[in-house]
Protein backbone atom coordinates (compact mmCIF):
# COMPACT_ATOMS: atom_id res chain seq x y z
CA UNK A 1 0.00 0.00 0.00
CA UNK A 2 1.37 3.41 -0.99
CA UNK A 3 1.67 6.32 1.44
CA UNK A 4 -1.29 8.01 -0.25
CA UNK A 5 -3.42 4.86 0.03
CA UNK A 6 -2.44 4.54 3.69
CA UNK A 7 -3.48 8.14 4.32
CA UNK A 8 -6.82 7.55 2.59
CA UNK A 9 -7.34 4.35 4.60
CA UNK A 10 -6.72 6.29 7.84
CA UNK A 11 -9.20 8.94 6.75
CA UNK A 12 -11.77 6.30 5.84
CA UNK A 13 -11.25 4.55 9.17
CA UNK A 14 -11.76 7.75 11.16
CA UNK A 15 -14.90 8.69 9.24
CA UNK A 16 -16.53 5.25 9.36
CA UNK A 17 -15.64 4.95 13.05
CA UNK A 18 -17.31 8.32 13.63
CA UNK A 19 -20.44 7.24 11.72
CA UNK A 20 -20.71 4.11 13.87
CA UNK A 21 -20.22 5.97 17.15
CA UNK A 22 -22.73 8.66 16.14
CA UNK A 23 -25.30 6.03 15.23
CA UNK A 24 -25.46 7.11 11.58
CA UNK A 25 -24.38 3.56 10.81
CA UNK A 26 -26.75 1.87 13.28
CA UNK A 27 -26.25 -1.29 15.28
CA UNK A 28 -26.72 -4.21 12.91
CA UNK A 29 -26.75 -1.89 9.89
CA UNK A 30 -25.16 -2.89 6.57
CA UNK A 31 -21.75 -1.36 5.85
CA UNK A 32 -22.01 -0.64 2.11
CA UNK A 33 -18.46 -0.18 0.83
CA UNK A 34 -19.64 1.12 -2.56
CA UNK A 35 -21.86 3.77 -0.94
CA UNK A 36 -19.09 4.80 1.46
CA UNK A 37 -16.61 5.02 -1.41
CA UNK A 38 -18.96 7.35 -3.25
CA UNK A 39 -19.71 9.35 -0.12
CA UNK A 40 -16.03 9.95 0.70
CA UNK A 41 -14.93 10.34 -2.91
CA UNK A 42 -12.22 7.67 -2.71
CA UNK A 43 -11.67 4.22 -4.19
CA UNK A 44 -12.90 1.04 -2.53
CA UNK A 45 -9.39 -0.12 -1.57
CA UNK A 46 -8.98 2.29 1.40
CA UNK A 47 -12.61 1.65 2.41
CA UNK A 48 -11.98 -2.10 2.46
CA UNK A 49 -8.82 -1.60 4.54
CA UNK A 50 -10.74 0.58 7.03
CA UNK A 51 -13.54 -1.98 7.30
CA UNK A 52 -11.02 -4.73 8.01
CA UNK A 53 -9.50 -2.64 10.80
CA UNK A 54 -12.94 -2.06 12.27
CA UNK A 55 -13.55 -5.81 12.15
CA UNK A 56 -10.39 -6.21 14.23
CA UNK A 57 -11.87 -3.79 16.78
CA UNK A 58 -15.08 -5.89 16.87
CA UNK A 59 -17.18 -2.97 15.65
CA UNK A 60 -17.97 -4.61 12.30
CA UNK A 61 -18.81 -8.25 11.65
CA UNK A 62 -18.84 -10.15 8.39
CA UNK A 63 -20.22 -13.67 8.06
CA UNK A 64 -19.06 -15.83 5.12
CA UNK A 65 -20.89 -14.82 1.91
CA UNK A 66 -22.67 -12.02 3.80
CA UNK A 67 -22.28 -8.25 3.73
CA UNK A 68 -20.39 -6.46 6.47
CA UNK A 69 -22.56 -5.09 9.28
CA UNK A 70 -22.09 -2.94 12.35
CA UNK A 71 -21.94 -5.19 15.39
CA UNK A 72 -25.23 -5.88 17.15
CA UNK A 73 -24.97 -7.88 20.34
CA UNK A 74 -27.79 -9.71 22.05
CA UNK A 75 -29.01 -8.53 25.45
CA UNK A 76 -27.35 -11.62 26.97
CA UNK A 77 -24.01 -10.77 25.36
CA UNK A 78 -24.31 -7.18 26.57
CA UNK A 79 -25.00 -8.28 30.13
CA UNK A 80 -22.01 -10.67 30.02
CA UNK A 81 -19.65 -7.98 28.76
CA UNK A 82 -20.90 -5.32 31.16
CA UNK A 83 -20.65 -7.71 34.11
CA UNK A 84 -17.03 -8.31 33.14
CA UNK A 85 -16.61 -4.55 32.85
CA UNK A 86 -18.20 -4.01 36.28
CA UNK A 87 -15.78 -6.43 37.93
CA UNK A 88 -12.71 -5.05 36.13
CA UNK A 89 -13.55 -1.37 36.61
CA UNK A 90 -14.55 -1.93 40.22
CA UNK A 91 -11.13 -3.43 40.90
CA UNK A 92 -9.47 -0.66 38.88
CA UNK A 93 -11.11 1.89 41.19
CA UNK A 94 -10.01 -0.03 44.27
CA UNK A 95 -6.42 -0.12 43.05
CA UNK A 96 -6.47 3.49 41.85
CA UNK A 97 -7.53 4.67 45.32
CA UNK A 98 -4.23 3.28 46.58
CA UNK A 99 -1.89 3.79 43.63
CA UNK A 100 -2.87 6.99 41.81
CA UNK A 101 -0.86 9.98 42.94
CA UNK A 102 -2.56 13.10 44.26
CA UNK A 103 -1.65 15.06 41.12
CA UNK A 104 -3.31 12.50 38.83
CA UNK A 105 -6.49 12.44 40.92
CA UNK A 106 -6.54 16.25 40.94
CA UNK A 107 -6.18 16.16 37.13
CA UNK A 108 -9.18 13.81 36.95
CA UNK A 109 -11.27 16.22 39.00
CA UNK A 110 -10.16 19.18 36.87
CA UNK A 111 -10.95 17.38 33.60
CA UNK A 112 -14.35 16.32 34.93
CA UNK A 113 -15.11 19.91 35.90
CA UNK A 114 -14.19 21.16 32.41
CA UNK A 115 -16.28 18.36 30.92
CA UNK A 116 -19.33 19.77 32.75
CA UNK A 117 -19.17 23.11 30.94
CA UNK A 118 -21.53 23.99 28.06
CA UNK A 119 -21.01 21.91 24.93
CA UNK A 120 -19.37 24.65 22.84
CA UNK A 121 -16.66 25.39 25.39
CA UNK A 122 -15.95 21.76 26.25
CA UNK A 123 -16.18 20.09 22.84
CA UNK A 124 -12.48 19.34 22.57
CA UNK A 125 -12.22 18.27 26.21
CA UNK A 126 -15.25 16.02 25.92
CA UNK A 127 -13.67 14.19 23.01
CA UNK A 128 -10.36 13.73 24.79
CA UNK A 129 -11.46 12.91 28.34
CA UNK A 130 -12.80 9.55 29.51
CA UNK A 131 -12.88 9.02 33.27
CA UNK A 132 -13.13 5.25 32.93
CA UNK A 133 -10.06 5.04 30.69
CA UNK A 134 -8.03 7.35 32.94
CA UNK A 135 -8.81 5.28 36.03
CA UNK A 136 -7.93 2.05 34.21
CA UNK A 137 -4.62 3.56 33.10
CA UNK A 138 -3.85 4.78 36.59
CA UNK A 139 -4.77 1.65 38.53
CA UNK A 140 -1.34 0.05 38.25
CA UNK A 141 -2.59 -3.28 36.87
CA UNK A 142 -1.46 -3.78 33.29
CA UNK A 143 -3.91 -6.63 32.62
CA UNK A 144 -6.91 -4.55 33.67
CA UNK A 145 -5.63 -1.62 31.63
CA UNK A 146 -5.21 -3.81 28.56
CA UNK A 147 -8.70 -5.29 28.92
CA UNK A 148 -10.46 -1.95 29.32
CA UNK A 149 -8.28 0.34 27.19
CA UNK A 150 -7.42 -2.02 24.34
CA UNK A 151 -9.36 -5.29 24.10
CA UNK A 152 -12.86 -3.97 24.83
CA UNK A 153 -12.43 -0.21 24.59
CA UNK A 154 -14.22 0.47 21.31
CA UNK A 155 -17.04 -2.00 21.86
CA UNK A 156 -17.63 -0.59 25.33
CA UNK A 157 -17.55 2.95 24.00
CA UNK A 158 -20.19 2.12 21.41
CA UNK A 159 -22.59 0.57 23.89
CA UNK A 160 -21.82 3.07 26.66
CA UNK A 161 -23.05 5.81 24.33
CA UNK A 162 -26.23 3.81 23.75
CA UNK A 163 -26.79 3.39 27.50
CA UNK A 164 -26.61 7.17 27.95
CA UNK A 165 -29.44 7.89 25.52
CA UNK A 166 -32.13 7.71 28.22
CA UNK A 167 -33.29 11.23 29.21
CA UNK A 168 -31.52 12.34 32.37
CA UNK A 169 -29.04 9.46 32.34
CA UNK A 170 -26.10 11.63 31.28
CA UNK A 171 -26.62 14.06 34.16
CA UNK A 172 -27.00 11.17 36.58
CA UNK A 173 -23.84 9.52 35.23
CA UNK A 174 -21.93 12.77 35.63
CA UNK A 175 -22.90 13.02 39.30
CA UNK A 176 -21.88 9.37 39.78
CA UNK A 177 -18.50 10.19 38.23
CA UNK A 178 -18.05 12.98 40.75
CA UNK A 179 -18.80 10.63 43.62
CA UNK A 180 -16.18 8.19 42.31
CA UNK A 181 -13.55 10.94 42.08
CA UNK A 182 -14.36 12.06 45.63
CA UNK A 183 -13.84 8.49 46.85
CA UNK A 184 -10.47 8.38 45.09
CA UNK A 185 -9.51 11.68 46.71
CA UNK A 186 -10.48 10.26 50.09
CA UNK A 187 -8.33 7.16 49.40
CA UNK A 188 -11.32 4.96 50.20
CA UNK A 189 -10.93 1.77 48.09
CA UNK A 190 -14.12 0.11 49.37
CA UNK A 191 -16.26 3.13 48.52
CA UNK A 192 -14.54 3.72 45.17
CA UNK A 193 -15.13 0.14 44.06
CA UNK A 194 -18.72 0.12 45.33
CA UNK A 195 -19.56 3.38 43.54
CA UNK A 196 -18.05 2.21 40.25
CA UNK A 197 -19.87 -1.12 40.39
CA UNK A 198 -23.18 0.62 41.11
CA UNK A 199 -22.53 3.13 38.32
CA UNK A 200 -21.91 0.40 35.74
CA UNK A 201 -24.81 -1.66 37.05
CA UNK A 202 -27.20 1.22 36.41
CA UNK A 203 -25.72 1.76 32.95
CA UNK A 204 -26.19 -1.92 32.16
CA UNK A 205 -29.84 -1.87 33.22
CA UNK A 206 -30.45 1.29 31.16
CA UNK A 207 -28.82 -0.25 28.10
CA UNK A 208 -30.72 -3.52 28.33
CA UNK A 209 -34.02 -1.63 28.61
CA UNK A 210 -33.11 0.44 25.53
CA UNK A 211 -32.23 -2.66 23.52
CA UNK A 212 -35.45 -4.36 24.58
CA UNK A 213 -37.44 -1.29 23.47
CA UNK A 214 -35.66 -1.38 20.11
CA UNK A 215 -36.46 -5.08 19.69
CA UNK A 216 -40.12 -4.49 20.59
CA UNK A 217 -40.37 -1.62 18.11
CA UNK A 218 -38.72 -3.73 15.40
CA UNK A 219 -41.21 -6.54 16.08
CA UNK A 220 -44.13 -4.14 15.70
CA UNK A 221 -42.70 -2.84 12.40
CA UNK A 222 -42.33 -6.38 11.07
CA UNK A 223 -45.94 -7.22 11.99
CA UNK A 224 -47.23 -4.02 10.44
CA UNK A 225 -45.35 -4.76 7.22
CA UNK A 226 -46.68 -8.33 7.03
Amino acid sequence: MTAEQQTLAEMAFDRIYGLIMAGELPLGGVVNEVALSQRFGISRGPIREAVQRLQGLRLITREPYMRARVVSLSARDIVDIFQLREAAEGMACRLAAAHMCDADIAALADALERHARPARSRRRTAQAFDLHVQIARGCGNRRIEQLLCEDLQHLLRLYRRRSGDKPGRRDQAFEEHWQIVRALRARDPDLAESLMRAHIGRATASLVRALERDETAAGHERRDAA
